[in-house]
């Protein structure tokens, strides 16, 4: 597989304003690579919710979202861009973002397959594997108040 040559860049989102853009890398990663049932991955948190998009010359690659109540979830890269750092990018942001809102405490389900990604930012892994939309979890926490650092990239 070629790897992509442009660079991309990350920005802050509102569901409205970006609805398309972030739907169609949640789509691609989620329902159509990890077979995801629509109605699981649409909630009505998307409109209440801070999203990053990554995108590379205007196109979508990546996306996340910080829920109001410190959630972050819904971080997707494109198959083609994964090892590039646009996760790293995009969880930085949402880092970021709950960073300024004042929380102490940021809260994620990962997917099994992706805990070393978390640990890497600082994450650790609390309780049992459970399942969502069949797919293996494990809840994660990180203290804000103890990780000042910014993410490495990968």
């Amino acid at each position: 597989m070629s790897r992509p040559a442009a660079p991309f860049e990350v920005r802050l989102v509102a569901w409205d304003e970006a609805r398309e853009a972030l739907a169609s890398v949640r789509r691609a990663v989620f329902v159509v690579e990890q077979n995801v049932p629509e109605d699981l991955e649409w909630d009505e948190a998307d409109a209440v919710s801070l999203h990053a998009l990554a995108t590379a010359d205007g196109v979508p690659i990546g996306t996340a979202r910080l829920l109001p109540d410190g959630h972050i979830g819904r971080i997707a890269v494109l198959r083609e861009w994964r090892g590039q750092g646009a996760g790293d990018a995009l969880l930085a942001s949402m880092l970021a973002a709950a960073r300024e809102r004042g929380f102490e405490t940021v809260l994620l389900n990962a997917q099994v397959q992706a805990l070393d990604f978390y640990r890497r930012h600082g994450f650790s892994a609390e309780g049992d594997v459970f399942l969502d939309a069949g797919i293996p979890h494990l809840a994660m926490r990180l203290d804000l108040t103890r990780s000042g650092r910014s993410a490495p990239r990968d």
